[in-house]
């Protein structure tokens, strides 16, 4: 128990230590605390005095300069004040100045009015004099000439008329006798330098209508057991194939069809390059035939539109260019002598003054109905006049297309280009395929129908063989003999003879009277001088 109760007095006592270890440390602790605050406090109080005396010292600087903004404002408003005050002033002076201008003027003005009525009146007398005047000179005019007014405006005006129509008629024959004088020179200076310097010879393009085959095995599968692949071929394509007698390595490719023709050629020549042949690839080769020939038949046409530069054109009509490539006329290629005659038509109308871009594009239509008059019912003319009017071609070029041959009347100076150039192209040495053997004997043959005819003394076949002129003796022929002559021999050329394009037949009859006088009137002369003088 003792024990116990020393163990509770130890515990008691030392529960009462820590309590008064603790209670001084908190002691301790609080005024430390309360000695932090206070600098705290007193650090604040220092800061916030500064503060405040830096803002009362921004503040007074603002002020300061805000009173002396106020002050240069009211300075500057003063000063303005000046200013229009004295403007005022200037232009109280000024409307004071224009005040007595204007009352001078007016004063002036007034002056001017009255002298201005004087003049007014006097005028007004003048008139009533000479309208007087008029009247008296009237009549006295009639009573000396016998006619009224109305009469004698009428024969001024008859006489007037038939003086100006007398001297338009002599103007009229004169410029029609010069441009008749000067017509051959001109249109010399006009062809000459467009042939010079217009068109390009191009080389000319020989169209195949043949494929080589290596070797007899190569030939041997384009025929195919019992002929099936070349029939094949055949049908696809829509020609006919046929290996030349005693040449069992070319393949002629017959057709009256150029496109057909070409797509047959590419066909068999790529079968020939793969040596690959089959059903199923000569159905392969002949599609894609088909998609590069109708692919360049654009391309070939968008080359030709944009080397002459004539704009843009729809996408058919360059088609139907490219095919024009694959057709020929005597042998000329008509797509190049399209690009020739669009070239020398843009020449002479640059020359000339007229529209080149337009002329090239007319020369470029002209022969347009060619690319597909094998397969549409009418002439070339009419078939490319169609095409054109479809796509909304300009008149101009319609108008060309249909009268270069002639067949229409030209309503534009271009058509008459293109029908020069068109002459010009076809028959320039070299244009065609026909030898100087053929050509002298075509024109001999041309000439010899005409003299053949009673009457006619000289013929001429000249352009190339398009015109014939017959020179007749006037006096065996008269007028009507002489055109019933023409219609004859241009039956017998049509019958008789093979010729591109038209003929032209002029029959010249032209009686020329000739008298010498001079000689025998010298010798009467002579003879009744010496007379006088014996």
């Amino acid at each position: 128990m003792l024990v116990t109760g020393l163990i509770i007095g130890l515990l008691v006592i030392g529960l009462v230590l820590g309590y008064l270890v603790r209670r001084h440390q908190h002691r301790q602790e609080l005024l430390a605390v309360q000695a932090q605050a206070r600098d705290v406090i007193a650090q604040a109080t220092a800061k916030t005095k500064q503060q405040i005396e830096q803002l009362q010292a921004q503040s007074r600087r603002e002020t300061l300069a805000y009173q002396q903004s106020v002050k240069d404002e009211l300075t500057e408003q003063q000063n303005d004040i000046a200013a229009r005050e004295q403007r005022r002033q200037q232009r109280e002076h000024l409307l004071d100045d224009m005040a007595v201008r204007l009352e001078d003027q007016t004063t002036m003005l007034d002056q001017r009015s009255q002298v201005n009525q004087q003049h007014r009146h006097a005028i007004h007398d003048l008139r009533d004099q000479a309208a007087a005047l008029r009247e008296q000179r009237t009549t006295t005019l009639i009573d000396r000439a016998g006619m009224d007014v109305e009469t004698a405006q009428a024969e001024v005006l008859k006489r007037t008329e038939a003086a100006l129509k007398r001297d338009r008629d002599i103007e009229i024959k004169a410029q029609g006798d010069n441009a008749e004088a000067n017509a051959e020179r001109w249109a010399k200076d006009v062809v000459l330098p467009a042939t010079q310097s217009g068109p390009q010879d191009l080389p000319k393009e020989h169209l195949e209508h043949t494929v080589t085959v290596p070797n007899g095995e190569v030939r041997s599968k384009i025929i195919g057991r019992e002929g099936q692949h070349i029939r094949l071929l055949e049908t696809l394509t829509g020609t006919d194939l046929i290996f030349v007698p005693d040449d069992n390595t070319t393949l002629f490719i017959s057709t009256h069809d150029p496109i057909r023709r070409e797509v047959a050629r590419t066909a068999i020549t790529n079968l020939v390059a793969s040596r690959r042949i089959s059903a199923n690839q000569i159905e392969t080769q002949v599609e894609n035939a088909q998609r590069d020939v109708n692919h360049s038949l654009w391309e070939t046409g968008e080359q030709a539109v944009s080397r002459l530069h004539v704009g843009w054109m729809h996408p058919d009509l360059m088609k139907l260019l490219g095919r024009l490539k694959y057709r020929t006329s005597y042998g000329q290629n008509v797509l190049q002598h399209s690009i020739e005659v669009a070239q020398l038509t843009g020449a002479m109308a640059a020359r000339l003054g007229y529209n080149t871009r337009l002329a090239r594009r007319a020369g470029l239509l002209h022969d347009l109905g060619k690319a597909v008059d094998h397969e549409v019912e009418g002439t070339h003319v009419e078939i490319g006049v169609e095409f054109a009017e479809k796509y909304g071609e300009d008149p101009v070029v319609i108008n060309a297309i249909a009268a270069h041959h002639g067949d229409v009347e030209k309503t534009s100076p271009i058509s008459a280009l293109v029908a020069a150039s068109d002459s010009v192209s076809g028959a320039r040495p070299g244009a065609r395929s026909e030898s100087v053997e053929d050509y002298i004997n075509r024109l001999r043959a041309l000439e010899k129908i005409a003299t053949d005819e009673d009457g006619v003394t000289e013929s001429y076949a000249i352009q190339a063989g398009r015109e014939l002129r017959i020179m007749v003796n006037p006096q065996t022929l008269d007028d009507n003999a002489a055109a019933n002559l023409t219609k004859e021999v241009a039956k017998k050329v049509e019958a008789q003879l093979t010729y591109p394009g038209k003929i032209k037949v002029t029959t010249i009859r032209k009686l020329t009277a000739v008298e010498y006088i001079g000689d025998d009137r010298k010798k009467k002369k002579k003879r009744k001088r010496a007379a006088n003088a014996s």
